[in-house]
């Protein structure tokens, strides 16, 4: 065994070992169900600017089947038409008081929405106002864990089967895709996926770095500000990384899907995620 395969070996060695410390720490019991029935299938609906051109032009597409939602999507006009079946949150922004975006996020959850929808939180976040989504009979809460698992492929399939763990959720999409496989869908569509980061990312004279992150819909000047100071004082590499860490995820759930029996399309226009076959819609 050269070096490279030993130290290849040894590293997916110390993933394992850190996976399964990380199981036992941080997961919690999981309430995810399989609500996919017959030949079921799911658009997963990213953010990205992209999302409005596929709304436009492949509307009766996106009607026909079931669809994910995400994040702040809840308060734009788009949520009320298209009713998703189903919504994830993940970052801990989204559990936070005192933010008037993510207070009427739940204003929307508890009281406007008025057809059947599953809302996917954390095992480990605290709903705001708990009692608000339990009086909205529409709404039905599944926790599901995000912890990531990386290292011996057995292991982390089997802990993405029992929804012990997944990909490490770089970004909103990987436990939505996730969620929508353990939820029994086989035919999983990715809409509004630009990732299109890097065409955006400068360094300026003061060595800061500028990171763009367009949305279908346009955030307020409280949420650009958020996201900068949230962004403030990191170097280059490490924002790489954080991509590196997300596009390598996707090829984690390839292959998961693919063990599976389910197939993943990305029918986002121009988008720079690479793992998902291309479909036109």
């Amino acid at each position: 065994m050269n070096f490279d395969r030993l130290a290849q070996a040894t590293g997916k060695l110390s993933q394992t070992i850190g996976s399964i410390l990380k199981i036992v720490l941080l997961s919690r019991s999981q309430s995810v169900k399989r609500t996919a029935t017959g030949n079921d299938e799911i658009i997963v609906l990213g953010n990205g600017p992209s999302l409005n051109q596929t709304v436009e032009t492949s509307y009766t597409f996106l009607e026909s089947r079931k669809k994910l939602a995400v994040n702040f999507a809840a308060n734009t006009p788009l949520y009320f038409r298209l009713k998703p079946e189903y919504y994830v949150l993940a970052d801990p922004h989204f559990f936070s008081t005192g933010n008037e975006a993510v207070d009427n996020l739940w204003l929307t959850f508890s009281k406007k929405t008025d057809w059947d929808m599953v809302l996917f939180i954390p095992t480990r976040a605290k709903i705001p106002n708990p009692e608000e989504i339990k009086r909205n009979p529409h709404i039905t809460v599944e926790r599901y864990n995000l912890t990531p698992v990386e290292g011996c492929k057995r292991l982390c399939h089997l802990a993405y089967r029992k929804g012990w763990g997944m990909p490490r959720p770089r970004n909103v999409l990987i436990p939505s895709i996730m969620l929508a496989l353990n939820s029994g869908f086989r035919t999983i569509y990715v809409a509004g996926a630009d990732h299109s980061w890097m065409r955006t990312l400068s360094v300026d004279e003061n060595n800061n770095v500028v990171s763009i992150q367009p949305h279908f819909y346009k955030d307020s000047e409280k949420e650009n500000t958020r996201v900068s100071t949230e962004y403030a004082g990191y170097p280059l590499y490490k924002i790489v990384y954080s991509f590196y860490v997300a596009f390598k995820a996707y090829f984690d759930i390839r292959d998961y899907a693919g063990s599976i029996g389910a197939t993943i399309y990305n029918i986002t226009p121009g988008s720079f995620i690479d793992a998902f076959p291309r479909k036109t819609v």
